[in-house]
């Protein structure tokens, strides 16, 4: 099964970063977050990567095309330029990168992509949020419903504190720090797909969690696996900056290493 990985936004709410590099490529511990999204799926068995790039595709062109250089000893003939790798740290993945488009939408890049998807089913996911979902889970269960497309429903993390007023007066009754309980079940992405969802994307100005997902959901085709573990999209620097301290810390939940078996 391919996992098809959405790299094509402009990232603006983290402009400090993104003025360089595309969002997708934004490092937490010295890796691109993307990286870390593919080690996911990989630790699942999952290794054949179809990357949607679109805002600064050359950046995720080169670092996949330098990949294996950049982490490998080798030697190198300087007159006939031969080169000999010898030990890598490359992983064993297969990746195939596509230019969708500047300003295309979200389904627009998943329809692009479809000829290097085929007609199987495969999963789609955002290249710019980790989480420890189990992905061999989600996969059965698509499996077993009727579905065309199964998302993966998280609870938002909670970023502010609770307030309660006295509505004559204003006064603050009680505060509290806001618990995930207080939050809506929000589309956290992790979307295992079967090829009939091709057939609801008109074109390169869909976006996927609109009109394909609202029809989906008409047609009773759009199933939801529910995930109560860690799921975090990386927004701002301050989501960045936050991911970095859990790796920093070797606390990572969506890190291979403490990955398998939780979920």
């Amino acid at each position: 099964m391919k996992v098809v990985l959405l790299a094509g936004g402009f990232g603006t709410r983290i402009s400090e970063e993104t003025s360089i590099r595309p969002k997708p490529m934004v490092e937490i511990g010295g890796n691109p977050i993307l990286w870390h999204i593919m080690r996911q799926y990989a630790a699942h068995g999952l290794k054949d990567f179809v990357i949607c790039a679109g805002y600064k595709s050359d950046y995720i062109r080169n670092y996949f095309l330098n990949y294996r250089n950049t982490r490998s000893d080798f030697t190198m003939n300087l007159r006939s330029g031969q080169v000999e790798f010898h030990e890598t740290e490359a992983e064993d993945w297969n990746v195939t990168v596509v230019d969708t488009g500047l300003n295309t939408m979200t389904g627009g890049r998943i329809k692009a992509a479809r000829r290097y998807i085929g007609d199987e089913p495969f999963c789609v996911t955002y290249g710019d949020g980790v989480s420890n979902v189990n992905i061999t889970d989600l996969i059965e269960k698509h499996k077993a419903s009727n579905a065309y497309a199964t998302l993966t429903a998280v609870v938002q993390p909670g970023r502010f504190g609770g307030l309660s007023l006295d509505s004559q007066t204003g006064a603050v009754r009680s505060f509290r720090e806001k618990a995930a309980e207080d939050g809506n079940v929000i589309n956290g992405g992790f979307f295992v797909c079967e090829p009939e969802v091709f057939d609801y994307i008109d074109g390169p100005d869909t976006i996927w969690e609109r009109d394909p997902l609202e029809r989906l959901v008409s047609d009773n085709k759009l199933n939801a696996y529910r995930h109560f573990g860690f799921w975090q999209p990386m927004d701002t620097l301050r989501d960045r900056n936050y991911l970095e301290g859990l790796w920093e810390k070797g606390d990572a939940p969506w890190a291979p290493e403490q990955l398998m078996g939780k979920s």
